[in-house]
C-alpha cells in the first residue's frame, strides 16, 4: 500500500472527507511520526506496533569492489515491532492462504 492508496482507502471510508482533508491528514500523521523518531522519541500504536530509534554502533565493513576495509561510522535507524494483534493478523491470513493453496500435482514414475 503507498501513501496514495492509504488516502485512497481514507476518503473512501469518510464521506465527509475530501481527497484533499484525506492527504492532509495522512501528511499531518506522517509527519508528526517522522518528527517525533527525529527527536528519539518512541511512537506506540495499540493493536499495530511500535516505532523507535535504535543505534548502530561504528564498525568495519568491506568494500566488496575492492575488498579494502572501510569503516563504517555509527546511525541511528528507525526500528518497526509489529504489535501482537497484527502479528497474529498476518500470521492467521498467513495460514489461510497456505491452506488454500492447491498442492502440485507429484511427479509420478513411470
Amino acid at each position: 500500500m503507498t501513501r496514495s492508496d492509504l488516502v485512497e482507502e481514507l476518503a473512501a471510508r469518510f464521506d465527509q472527507l475530501t481527497q484533499r482533508d484525506a492527504e492532509l491528514a495522512v501528511k499531518t500523521i506522517l509527519d508528526a511520526a517522522g518528527d517525533a523518531l527525529v527527536r528519539g522519541q518512541r511512537i506506540e500504536i495499540r493493536g499495530f506496533g511500535s516505532f523507535s530509534v535504535t543505534r548502530r554502533p561504528p564498525r568495519l565493513g568491506r568494500n566488496p569492489r575492492s575488498g579494502e576495509a572501510v569503516q563504517i561510522p555509527a546511525k541511528r535507524v528507525p526500528h518497526f515491532k509489529p504489535g501482537k494483534a497484527l502479528r497474529e493478523d498476518v500470521d492467521r491470513d498467513t495460514a489461510a492462504q497456505l491452506c488454500a493453496a492447491p498442492k502440485a500435482a507429484e511427479p509420478t514414475t513411470a
